[in-house]
């Protein structure tokens, strides 16, 4: 069992997924931060200054403990997580699509590869067949 698990780790899969994965999650930070410090404030301006994450429904209070807490719909904070799902989906399709581009100009087409002896003989013995028919 244990070797079947050090061969199913060192398969090249794996270590891919894993880098993938670690670049992934410090991408999503870089993204993030592009959002929320970038591209929010931004859209802040455009609207007027409004906060979107600010953005509530009050439905009223409640006492919690010794506190008043104010209970709300925070649709504004719905409304920033969907915004910077789209930007982060975008950007990774921007990225995809730019990678599969240099994949495709650096790939080199490959000629087909030569029939085997056993296929040479047999489209000889089809060519044979076709000219005493």
């Amino acid at each position: 069992m244990w070797r079947e698990f050090k061969e199913f780790i060192s398969r090249g899969n794996v270590m891919d997924l894993a880098v993938g994965v670690i670049i992934g999650a410090a991408f999503g930070k870089i993204v993030s931060s592009v959002v929320d410090d970038l591209i929010s404030p931004v859209l802040g301006k455009v609207l007027g200054g409004i906060d979107l994450s600010a953005l509530k429904l009050s439905l009223g209070t409640k006492l919690e403990g010794d506190k008043l807490v104010e209970v709300a719909i925070k649709y504004g904070s719905f409304i920033q997580s969907l915004i910077n799902f789209l930007i982060i989906a975008f950007v990774i399709f921007l990225l995809v699509k730019m990678y599969n581009r240099l994949r495709k100009d650096t790939a080199k087409e490959e000629p087909p590869p030569l029939p085997t002896p056993t296929e040479s003989l047999l489209a000889e013995i089809r060519d044979l067949l076709k000219v005493k028919a």
